[in-house]
């Protein structure tokens, strides 16, 4: 596509039909393709064709999805996914197997530490999680021969710190090993990770992608930057003896990465996403660029009022200026998003009673869509997680975290107020 705005991006394209065929994508639902010449179905199984074979590896209107993802982030090719559990999974096993390491920031969102920490290490994947705010020199001493990623998100949930790309970049390429970053919450409308040193891109889809909390899914989209014929990937330099020999980097260049993470991982794995998910996040797409102003908008009006209530103890937000990680948000995002975090007075149990006095503001366990949710991480999404290291990923006991959505902020306001007002504690 032209190069335009991601604002333009967003809403046109990639999809371009042909005369006659419809304006809005359409849905595919169909497991299988029909053809005319077992050559070409050959074709399909050397890799010598682009075409679809089977939806479990690609289907029109997941491809569809996948290519405005890429544009929109810079990248040279995405595979969609289950989830974005199943999309981080895919991203790491691409490049591991028993035996290697990881080095990734500890203030990640619970589901990928427990991923992380306790699941891929029945595999044989060993990781050493690493404080974010520490210096380069002892995150790069994390490293290990075996070291094969270094893993980070560009705001981690919910502690809401922004991983300082520059610093974790140096450190990936000093190990000379990929950097993955989980972009979810900034989606590439408030920032675009390839710009500052990242390789490998991941996104919850389930969040603000689909914006309305209908879909679950995720996707990995590859930058095209790093040099896998370094003597640390021999699965994407070697003949891949399930394609009849071929390797990766020699044939598909710059994007060996997410061709292999498609038609060997995705093929056996079978973590795929449904066309119709795929055509409602390529839809939620369209809007993405206003809801994101909206959401950040609110958001930091809301933070702004809540610093300001005798209720409330402390509030974080990226884009206030109080936040640890102000300047670095104002660096790297073109806006704080639509998720804060703050606590009563009256601690932990005043912050569960709160949910009991909200009207608008709905307690689910979600965040990234139109509509405002609260949840209280420490017993649910990070519940799996010791207290320390509760601690270590930024949930306090007493931390409240909301999802502000776009309804008009004074209503979003008023609804805090009343339910503050009743539960916390004020002299």
């Amino acid at each position: 596509m032209k190069k335009y705005s991601t604002e333009t991006q967003c809403v046109q394209g990639t999809y371009k039909p042909k005369t006659g065929q419809p304006r809005v994508l359409p849905i595919v639902q169909s497991t299988t393709y029909q053809y005319y010449d077992s050559d070409d179905v050959a074709d399909l199984f050397d890799l010598k064709s682009a075409e679809h074979m089977y939806s479990r590896i690609s289907n029109p209107t997941v491809a569809e999805f996948e290519s405005k993802m890429a544009l929109l982030e810079g990248g040279v090719g995405a595979v969609a996914a289950s989830s974005g559990q199943a999309a981080t999974t895919l991203a790491i096993l691409n490049i591991c197997s028993a035996g290697d390491h990881i080095i990734a920031a500890s203030t990640i969102y619970g589901g990928t530490f427990n991923l992380l920490g306790v699941t891929l290490k029945k595999l044989g994947i060993q990781v050493t999680f690493v404080d974010p705010e520490a210096s380069e020199e002892e995150i790069r001493a994390a490293g290990k021969d075996n070291t094969k990623a270094v893993f980070g998100e560009t705001i981690g949930n919910p502690g809401l710190n922004i991983l300082d790309f520059d610093k974790f970049g140096r450190v990936a390429k000093a190990l000379d090993v990929p950097f993955i970053v989980d972009n979810t919450l900034a989606t590439p409308v408030l920032c675009r990770p390839f710009e500052h040193g990242v390789d490998i891109i991941i996104h919850s889809a389930t969040k603000y992608t689909d914006g309305h909390a209908t879909s679950v899914g995720g996707i990995v989209i590859d930058g095209g930057s790093f040099n896998w014929d370094n003597g640390k990937f021999p699965e994407l330099v070697e003949p891949d003896p399930s394609y009849h020999g071929i390797s990766y980097v020699k044939d598909f260049g710059p994007a060996a990465y997410i061709t292999k993470a498609r038609v060997q991982l995705l093929r056996d794995f079978g973590m795929t996403l449904s066309p119709f998910s795929a055509f409602l996040f390529h839809l939620g797409l369209e809007t993405l660029h206003l809801r994101m102003e909206r959401h950040s908008e609110n958001a930091l009006a809301l933070a702004r009022y809540l610093q300001g209530h005798p209720g409330v103890e402390w509030v974080s937000y990226p884009y206030l200026e109080t936040h640890k990680t102000y300047q670095t948000a104002k660096k790297y995002l073109k806006g704080g998003s639509g998720i804060l975090t703050f606590g009563i007075k009256g601690g932990a149990q005043a912050g569960k009673e709160l949910v009991k006095h909200l009207d608008l503001t709905a307690l689910v366990v979600h965040l990234g869509d139109l509509r405002t949710s609260i949840l209280h991480p420490a017993s649910t999404t990070h519940r799996q997680l010791t207290e320390d290291q509760q601690i270590a990923a930024g949930v306090s006991p007493d931390l409240i975290r909301v999802s502000v959505g776009i309804e008009n902020i004074d209503d979003i306001i008023a609804d805090f107020d009343n339910a503050i007002t009743q539960v916390a504690e004020i002299n």
